[in-house]
This record gives structure tokens, sequence and C-alpha cells, in this order.
């Protein structure tokens, strides 16, 4: 067994850990619903230990909080699932690394714990850079509609976090 994770995002992951590495680029992300799996996908790479300068894995508003800095009002007025809060998370991340970009992961993997606003499938990205106005900060919020099952949802928010990875 070459990857204990999917090929689609094996390959992708090394596409990261390849284009990055070439730039001299440091990588941190911040997982809720993805519980690390964005991070382990980047350490199944070897050479990975040259960019990847951290993970967070916050999957509760507590490690939200105390982890990565987020304002306990932020997810008492928008919800963990929300871009405030992602935007938040990777601005936390970015400033508790030595990475230069961070991804920010948050969503409804399911079954349980949607609802009509944020239905099982709801996933908030944000992508920061140091250096950057955090202003200019890109977060957004993607709905995974044909993710059948919390695996579909966390598969697809791996692949989109990685995307956002890329050079």
């Amino acid at each position: 067994m070459d990857n204990i994770l999917p090929a689609e995002i094996g390959a992708l992951a090394r596409r990261v850990i390849e284009e990055n590495a070439a730039i001299g680029r440091k990588l941190a992300v911040a997982e809720s619903c993805t519980g690390g799996l964005v991070a382990a996908a980047l350490t199944e790479v070897p050479g990975s230990s040259a960019v990847l300068d951290r993970g967070f894995v916050t999957y509760s508003n507590e490690a939200k909080i105390q982890l990565l800095g987020v304002s306990e009002d932020v997810i008492d007025t928008f919800g963990a699932v929300s871009i405030a809060v992602a935007w938040s998370m990777a601005q936390g991340a970015l400033k508790k690394s030595g990475a230069d970009v961070a991804v920010a992961i948050t969503g409804v993997a399911g079954p349980e714990g949607g609802s009509d606003q944020k239905p099982v499938g709801t996933v908030v990205f944000a992508c920061a850079r140091r250096g950057e106005d955090p202003e200019a900060t890109n977060a957004e919020l993607k709905m995974f509609e044909n993710a059948i099952t919390r695996a579909d949802v966390r598969y697809q928010a791996t692949l989109v976090a990685l995307e956002l990875l890329l050079p």
C-alpha cells in the first residue's frame, strides 16, 4: 500500500508539496470537519516536512478559541460553520505558525448536525497569506449536495482545501 488515502487525494497532496517546495513556501492547516485529513494527506508525501509547518485539528469550539484565537463572540454570533469563523481560523493558524499560507476548513459533515440554514454538506473554507491584508483573505461557503455520506463530505472538503494550498 503506497498511500492510506484515496488516489485522487494522494495525487493532489503530492502536487501541493512539490509545487510549494519548489517556491520555498510553508503551509499550515486549521481543520474542523476534516479532522486532520488534509494534514494526513500532505504528510503521506515524502519531503512534506519541508513544506507543512503544522496542522491544527480544532474540532470543538473550545479548540478553535484556545488554539487559534477565534473569538467566542464570533462563534456565538455566526456559528462554527460560517465565513467569519473560517476566516478567523485561517488568520489564527497563520499567527500561530511559521507558515506563509494557511487554509481553514469548518463544516457540517453529518449525518446529524445540519439545519435549514446549514444543511449537511455545508463547508466553509478560508485561505490566508502572510503579509496580505487580512481583509483580502478569501473565505467561501460551499455546498456539497451530492455528498451522500459523512465520508463523501470529508473527501470533497479535503480536495477543495488541497486545491487552495496550490501556489
